[in-house]
């Protein structure tokens, strides 16, 4: 059996798939031997002399054969699937893909406060009867912005805000820390948060805090002419609230790239708004996921020979 430093494992992310991964770690590190698990035996068997695995998932049954694993690199941000004391009990460090969607989910986030601010939901309306018709529209610039969640992604999206000399208002659950908003605020300070945002965006976690967090409370409280924009998880938002305020023109409108429940029934009251945009959980989306995802674990190769902790992105 060849000894493996790294055992790229089977799965598919965004279109990408795991032999791409492989390639791409190779690229970076050809001094390593590197192998791509096409089965659940070969998972098995690389597993049995792989320093690093690189995957969604893997089974806790097969920690117990894995005697030289050093690092588990998850290849998605949340880990919360992962036997994480099994883990820890193996000597196993695990790291996640935090940080990788940063630069795509923020332009996502960019280009619907561009398209509800300029309208674009309604001129392709328009463009779809052959009909020319003028219509109002506004601007993001100068404009309040409030970003719920100030992780990577969130930090992100401020980032790219900075040209449109906005107001930030930020929402966090340690608001103590400060953070790059203009303003910060913690969860329990939520409503107050968003009374000016003319833009709010979720970029939070689903947990007991953020379940439901935008009910019909905070659709009231918000800016009738607020644009609520969705790119953490559907359960973040009461549907049949922001139905209701969207049909009452409680909001102006939303942008919604994951919904509760998802996916979308074909006969939800959503798809029949026309001032609602929606894509199908498709923000994180891009080319360059397994790069990203690479950077971090080249990153991680070095610090592991260099004996240094804790790892980039180590969650355990």
């Amino acid at each position: 059996m060849v000894d493996t430093d790294v055992a790229v494992l089977r799965q598919k992310i965004h279109g990408l798939s795991a032999p791409d991964l492989a390639a791409t770690i190779s690229e970076r590190h050809p001094e390593l031997e590197v192998a791509f698990a096409r089965t659940p035996d070969e998972e098995r068997e690389l597993l049995e002399t792989a320093r690093i695995a690189v995957g969604f998932s893997i089974d806790e049954a097969v920690l117990a054969d894995a005697a030289n694993l050093e690092l588990f690199a998850c290849v998605y941000a949340g880990t919360g699937h992962l036997p994480l004391d099994a883990f820890e009990e193996h000597g196993v460090a695990v790291t996640n893909a935090s940080g990788v969607h940063g630069p795509n989910i923020a332009e996502y986030v960019i280009g619907a406060m561009i398209g509800h601010a300029r309208e674009f939901y309604r001129a392709q309306r328009q463009q779809d009867r052959r009909e020319w018709r003028s219509f109002p529209s506004t601007e993001v610039y100068g404009s309040t912005v409030a970003i719920v969640g100030l992780g990577a992604i969130g930090e992100a999206i401020i980032d790219r805000l900075e040209p449109f000399d906005v107001h930030t208002v930020g929402v966090r659950y340690s608001p103590e820390k400060g953070g790059p908003t203009d303003e910060v605020y913690g969860f329990d300070a939520f409503q107050e948060a968003i009374i000016d945002a003319e833009y709010v965006v979720l970029a939070c976690p689903l947990t007991d805090a953020t379940a439901g967090l935008v009910d019909s409370e905070a659709l009231l409280t918000m800016r009738s002419d607020a644009v609520l924009i969705n790119i953490a998880r559907g359960g973040v938002v009461d549907t049949d609230a922001l139905v209701s305020a969207l049909r009452r023109n409680h909001i102006r409108s939303a942008a919604l790239d994951v919904t509760d429940p998802e996916p979308l029934p074909e006969d939800h009251p959503l798809w029949g708004l026309r001032n609602v945009t929606i894509t199908p959980h498709n923000a994180g989306h891009t080319p360059a996921y397994f790069d990203r995802v690479t950077d971090i674990l080249a990153e991680n190769i070095d610090r592991l020979a260099d004996g240094e902790t804790p790892l980039k992105n180590q969650v355990r």
